[in-house]
């Protein structure tokens, strides 16, 4: 009897509170704008690091969450040039002979290609393109690229050991130089040698503002044939699962540490990246971000909940009245608390799904009208919300104190 009693009491003051809320539309929202920019922003900047997060770990570094990529140098976080001086001098290239020792002895992936690349230029006929991505690769690059076929194939191993001069087209070079002709079979020129086409890859769309469709793809033994195989050779490799991940990179960097005759107490002569790699260190990026949006946030959320209060406290005074009315007909003193506890964070907590509201707004016009990605995790809205109640319910405390205190005659005779 006891719990029915206060869930009909906590029914009854839900009900109150929204009535209250509904009578007074416009000093209610006017109370919540505080807490709708704090919901707001607090939302749009968790958007906008988890939308980059996915971003980069699923687009920008196109190894995908099983994928890892072994390069000269890389650096992550802050660049120190004097650190990277260093580099230079110690890191030597990657070889090919590097790479088939890696091919050979790794166990625990699945895939392991070999590329290099340069800036080119490609002419058909009248036109050429100047700032072509040209990446000589191994038969497998199409899968460690994330590069889906549109027509055509992908070159093949017979092609890369014979050194073929074929060539596979992103799509808008396919469609600078052919338009809506097809190009499989025909030639184009990379700087001045000739390539038969075999294929378009599916576009892959843009990164940042920047098309990743303005590549041609080669075989590797055809680039090195015609380049060399001296300098920006990287490899790129997929473990047997993403459980295995860890264990793949740790397996590929002492193969090659093994290789390179490091001993035990010498840095790695080599980088190695994963998706989770470039994650972290944007992440580091965005931990300044993230410390002055929660100051912000503390900032609106703060000036929100000290408005509730006032408006809560004008509220008391407005409905002393009532309160005596209430408490003479049996209404105790939890009841009363409850009612203004109930309506102060119902307050809030509307003001926070407004807040989620705007903050969805933002992120679709974001999305849609400049290339910063923007996702919202629920996680996002459960904080949003929960935080704006938890407002609502700290600067209601005083307020619901004041009024389940009021003695009932005096509260009777005051409009009296």
């Amino acid at each position: 009897m006891k719990q029915v009693a206060q869930t009909a009491s906590f029914r009854e003051a839900v009900n109150v509170a929204a009535d209250s809320l509904r009578t007074s539309k416009l000093r209610s929202f006017l109370t919540l704008l505080g807490i709708i920019l704090a919901t707001t922003t607090l939302i749009a900047v968790m958007s906008v690091i988890h939308g980059m997060d996915v971003y980069i770990a699923n687009t920008v570094s196109s190894m995908g969450s099983d994928g890892f990529r072994i390069v000269r140098i890389a650096f992550l976080g802050n660049f120190d040039p004097k650190k990277y001086l260093e580099m230079q001098k110690r890191n030597p290239q990657l070889s090919p002979d590097e790479f088939e020792f890696l091919r050979e002895n790794a166990k625990l992936t699945k895939e392991l290609g070999m590329a290099a690349g340069r800036t080119v230029s490609v002419t058909m006929g009248t036109q050429t393109l100047t700032t072509v991505s040209l990446t000589g690769g191994t038969p497998n690059w199409a899968v460690l690229a994330n590069t889906e076929i549109d027509s055509g194939r992908y070159f093949t191993e017979f092609e890369n050991a014979h050194r073929s001069t074929v060539a596979v087209l992103g799509s808008d070079v396919k469609n600078s130089l052919f338009g809506d002709d097809d190009p499989i079979g025909k030639t184009v020129k990379i700087e001045g040698l000739p390539f038969t086409v075999v294929g378009v890859a599916v576009p892959k769309g843009s990164a940042f503002g920047q098309s990743q469709d303005g590549f041609i793809d080669i075989p590797v033994q055809t680039y090195f044939q015609i380049y060399g195989a001296r300098q920006g050779i990287s490899y790129s490799a997929k473990a047997l699962d993403q459980t295995v991940l860890e264990q793949a990179k740790d397996e590929v960097r002492t193969l090659l540490r093994a290789r390179r005759h490091l001993r035990p107490n010498q840095d790695d002569t080599f980088s190695i990246l994963s998706s989770d790699s470039l994650v972290g260190a944007f992440d580091q990026l965005t931990g300044a971000i993230a410390a002055t949006a929660i100051a912000v946030v503390s900032v609106f959320m703060v000036v929100g909940g000290v408005v509730i209060m006032n408006i809560m406290l004008a509220a008391v005074t407005e409905r002393t009245h009532e309160i005596g009315i209430r408490k003479s007909l049996g209404a105790r003193r939890q009841d009363i608390l409850n009612q203004f506890l109930v309506e102060s964070s119902m307050l809030a907590g509307i003001g926070g799904l407004m807040g989620v509201f705007l903050a969805w707004v933002v992120a679709v016009l974001v999305s849609r009208f400049t290339p910063v990605p923007m996702s919202i995790p629920i996680t996002a809205v459960a904080v949003g919300v929960g935080l704006s109640v938890l407002v609502g319910l700290f600067f209601g405390v005083y307020p619901a104190q004041r009024a389940s205190k009021l003695d009932p005659i005096a509260a009777l005779r005051w409009e009296q």
